[in-house]
């Protein structure tokens, strides 16, 4: 009997869940790594009031595991909306920071979450410190923080969290076994490159014979990657990774033109397939699919999930087993 294929994925926000979904049901040991950098929104609230990891980027990757119709995984993802002192908080994440008080340990919390739900894969945070992004652009400004860097209006050079912190050893110990290592899709500097500065993350990473593959953004990202191609999305890996990685996964589609016009008012584009100086095999798919977003009621580009699934289980070598 074919042993189960090992693969981890890192990010945060909205990309990774949907990653998730895309993989879930296949037969393979699935790790997702969420950042704990996030700001904004409830998760931000619950971090500075409750001086814990924001719950909100690990809350959806628990339930895009879960069942989507189970009532409890509704419970989880329900969002108060003009309900006084609830207004704007998801019940998962008030349980996770009640889940953390109680156990004294958010990774023991996000534990309970799944179990609870029983789901099939594991959520780790990187790590149980608290810890914000720290970057500088070319414009000689400090942006400290999530929101300050989300508003930034330079190119950015560097990015270093404000302490230095360590990932969970789980997270360590997941990478030395994987078959395959994942990173993205999600923001660059707000949710893949924040998983690669933690110590030894990335040098465990290079010690590993898995093959690391990259999954390119879409669009570009207003305050964080204005005007960068495909490979100044990858260069920017390698920097903080220290190296480029093997496979790049690459949307090829063109976008609807009226979705384009949006997009290039709000100042993002479609990434520029430009691949020069890269090492490693460059796999270009249509891989884009539209939706609403629930919170603006606005229509969307995003990666199918599934295709991506098939795509990196492809490149593993691996069939598509449900």
């Amino acid at each position: 009997m074919k042993r189960r294929l090992n693969l981890i994925v890192f990010g945060g926000g909205t990309g990774l869940s949907s990653l998730v979904r895309g993989l879930k049901e296949c037969d393979l040991n699935l790790t997702a790594v969420v950042t704990i950098t996030d700001e904004g929104g409830s998760s931000g609230t619950i971090r500075r009031e409750m001086k814990i990891p924001p719950p909100g980027d690990v809350r959806n990757n628990i339930t895009a595991f879960a069942e989507d119709e189970n009532l409890l995984t509704k419970l989880i993802q329900f969002r108060f909306k003009d309900e006084g002192t609830f207004e704007g908080h998801s019940v998962g994440n008030i349980i996770l920071a009640a889940l953390t008080k109680i156990l004294g340990s958010f990774p023991d919390a996000v534990k309970s979450l799944s179990k609870v739900l029983a789901i099939e894969g594991e959520v780790l945070p990187i790590s149980e410190e608290l810890v914000r992004l720290v970057a500088k652009n070319d414009l000689g400004d400090v942006l400290m923080g999530e929101n300050e860097i989300e508003a930034n209006k330079g190119r950015i050079i560097t990015l270093e969290a404000d302490k230095k912190f360590r990932p969970l050893q789980e997270v360590i110990n997941k990478i030395q076994t994987a078959d395959g290592i994942i990173l993205g899709p999600g923001s660059l500097y707000t949710s893949i490159i924040p998983n690669l500065i933690a110590e030894g993350v990335s040098d465990t990473i290079i010690a590993s014979k898995a093959p690391v593959i990259y999954i390119c953004n879409i669009m570009t990202q207003p305050g964080e990657t204005v005007n960068y191609s495909m490979a100044d999305h990858a260069n920017e890996i390698k920097k903080y990774l220290g190296k480029h990685p093997d496979y790049y996964i690459v949307n090829s589609q063109p976008i609807p033109e009226k979705l384009l016009k949006r997009y290039h008012k709000r100042g993002a584009q479609q990434v520029e397939l430009k691949f020069e100086s890269l090492n490693g095999a460059i796999v270009l798919e249509n891989l884009i699919k539209t939706v609403i977003d629930e919170r603006d009621g606005l229509e969307k580009v995003r990666h199918d999930e599934k295709k991506l699934g098939e795509l990196i289980l492809k490149i593993m070598g691996w069939e598509k087993v449900y």
